[in-house]
């Protein structure tokens, strides 16, 4: 059985990891152990998780996993939006296309951290962006079709679900939450997720799936 640690920015990729992907992986004889990012630890010893601010924390734990399990396999998910300032490469980030700017930094963070069991991983633009795989699957938080029809045009003007951009006013969630004040990324992102199904993600989501398929040949290495 291959393990591999998938670092996480939040509840919800934990969930995510947990909800999704790991039945399918332990197909493939690979376990997956999602690590919520540790932001601060007081000296009582108390540990708080999530809502990663710097760059320095992400390293900080990957660093450690990779070198305390040199056996296993270590990976993230972390979204591209409101990514860290300190981030490796970011003063010279690259624009273009979102696969581009995803690949970029993966290779700067491959690079910092320096480890052979060590696979990169970005999310385009943010969690929120697999979500628009399929809009009708939003119909499980109770939004009318009029408002699913509105998350289908914003889908359909783009390429792909990974193209929707990081602006302030249009990044994935700020766009659901126009039409949806009421959706929490916890409590229902997992949950219509889980409605679009991981083929659907994959097949819309190329950089997502491209993570995916990596984790995947694992196995065959093995």
């Amino acid at each position: 059985m291959v393990r591999v640690n998938i670092l996480c920015e939040g509840q919800t990729e934990e969930s995510f990891v947990n909800e999704l992907l790991y039945a399918t992986f332990l197909n493939k004889g690979i376990f997956l152990n999602p690590i919520i990012c540790e932001t601060k630890r007081e000296r009582s010893g108390r540990k708080y998780k999530g809502g990663v601010s710097t760059y320095g924390k992400i390293k900080k734990d990957l660093t450690m996993l990779c070198k305390s399990h040199p056996s296993e396999y270590v990976t993230m998910m972390f979204d591209y939006y409101a990514l860290p300032s300190d981030t490796p490469g970011y003063g010279s980030k690259p624009i273009g296309l979102a696969i581009d700017k995803a690949v970029y930094f993966e290779k700067a963070i491959a690079q910092d951290i320096n480890a052979l069991n060590f696979i990169p991983n970005i999310i385009l633009y943010e969690f929120e962006s697999l979500l628009f795989s399929k809009p009708e699957a939003f119909s499980y938080c109770g939004l009318p079709e009029s408002d699913i029809s509105e998350l289908r045009k914003i889908r359909d003007s783009y390429t792909s679900p990974e193209d929707i951009n990081d602006g302030a006013d249009t990044a994935p969630s700020k766009r659901i939450l126009k039409l949806c004040p009421s959706f929490g990324k916890v409590i229902h992102g997992v949950a219509i997720a889980e409605n679009i199904g991981i083929d659907k993600i994959m097949s819309e989501c190329e950089h997502f799936r491209c993570w995916v398929e990596k984790i995947m040949s694992i196995s065959a290495k093995e």
